[in-house]
């Protein structure tokens, strides 16, 4: 299972995104590529970065092995240094056959679609129950999906149903849309792709920060002042920092410090540049912040969870669908590996796997509202009582 940092030596043309305005999140225009071989010729992997103020967390495009030809899950931006990773690929695996976007509510996966499926204009498009957009609702030919290729999950059928299992999780009804996401398990790597149902977090910040590790020096720091500095200390600190943001939004450690402080902490000589955003660092970090990211990462393997973000915003109702859609995979003898849509990738997954998750499910607490899961519980809350999300969402077949 190697890696090449695709982003290494190439040309930035080659990383553009032009449609990045669409969702304009962390790094913008220009997108970064690291090309893995997950399972030995069977999948692969390409990452980019995605977040906001730094915060950022690998968003991963899978390629699998079907006979014929390449499947793709979960659309990337198709920038032309994705395209080369694939073409080469394509050379000894054969054509791009199929495009599946497995989630209906993904919009950083949804954006990319039309675009990936007009670089590769001989695979059949297959989309997630339910696609929706907020606030108009608009079909997915007008976000550049070629209708004539294009083919809804479990409706229309399943793509490669000789070597792949497909399994839903949900519908759930989120109030604006529905939730839902579609897993396959690849029979001949053993590896079951998902978008944002489950992911396994590691202690180590993943390799596609050595493009440029910025977000890690960024956030690694106590005050706006203190210059971005490179180590490996640095790099971690700032990795299970990123972690809390993305799971937690608002961890319980975290301060926002008034102002004046802010900006006394500002604009000081070699801050003063839009990479350092001036030395505006509106973090302050407080005692057992660590604690709390020890107990979302893994040191000797990633730590499989579900995010809480996920379970306190979109599950918070919905313990006993998530569950269900668990003890259906736990049946599959065939299981050895997860790969997410987010962070690492492959994650050890085995029906063993499975059913040591659902009993820790089970026995803890569920959607919790206090400590580091009070921001992530105020909003539900907030949601629930102006009627936004209903409390019974789970969508009756």
């Amino acid at each position: 299972m190697g890696s090449v940092v695709a982003g290494a030596c190439v040309n930035p043309a080659d990383q553009r995104w032009g449609f990045w305005p669409l969702l304009p999140l962390y790094p913008y225009g220009r997108r970064r590529t690291l090309f893995s071989e997950l399972i030995p010729g069977q999948l692969w992997s390409l990452e980019q970065l995605q977040g906001v103020y730094y915060v950022a967390v690998p968003v991963r495009l899978t390629v699998a092995k079907v006979p014929g030809g390449l499947m793709l899950v979960n659309p990337l931006p198709p920038t032309g240094e994705v395209r080369q990773a694939i073409a080469g690929l394509e050379q000894q695996h054969g054509p791009v056959c199929t495009i599946v976007l497995p989630t209906a509510s993904g919009l950083e996966h949804k954006l990319p679609l039309g675009p990936l499926a007009r670089a590769f204009p001989d695979a059949d498009i297959w989309v997630c129950p339910g696609q929706w957009s907020f606030p108009v609702q608009l079909p997915l030919s007008w976000l550049g999906v070629p209708a004539r290729r294009s083919k809804v999950l479990f409706d229309d059928g399943l793509p490669h149903g000789d070597v792949c299992e497909w399994f839903s999780l949900g519908p759930l009804d989120l109030g604006v849309g529905r939730f839902q996401e579609v897993s396959c398990l690849h029979r001949p790597s053993g590896a079951l792709l998902v978008t944002d149902a489950l992911v396994g977090i590691s202690a180590d910040p993943p390799a596609l920060f050595d493009l440029d590790p910025t977000p890690l020096l960024f956030h690694a720091r106590e005050r706006g002042d203190e210059p971005l500095i490179d180590s490996a200390e640095a790099r971690r600190r700032g990795w299970a920092r990123l972690v809390l943001f993305a799971s937690y939004l608002r961890p319980e450690p975290l301060e926002v410090p008034a102002l004046p402080e802010l900006l006394r902490d500002a604009f000081k000589p070699g801050l003063r540049s839009l990479k350092a955003h001036f030395g505006l660092y509106p973090f302050r970090w407080k005692a057992g912040w660590q604690v709390a990211a020890d107990g979302l990462i893994g040191e000797e393997a990633p730590k499989l969870q579900v995010a809480p973000v996920l379970e306190r915003l979109v599950l918070p109702r919905a313990k006993e669908a998530l569950l269900r859609w668990l003890q259906e995979l736990s049946g599959q003898a065939e299981l050895r590996w997860l790969v997410p849509a987010h962070y690492s990738a492959p994650v050890t997954f085995t029906p063993e796997t499975v059913q040591h998750l659902l009993a820790s499910l089970q026995q803890r607490d569920w959607a919790p509202s206090s400590e580091n899961w009070e921001f992530l519980g105020s909003i539900d809350q907030r949601l629930l009582d102006l009627g936004v999300v209903p409390d019974q969402p789970v969508i009756k077949a």
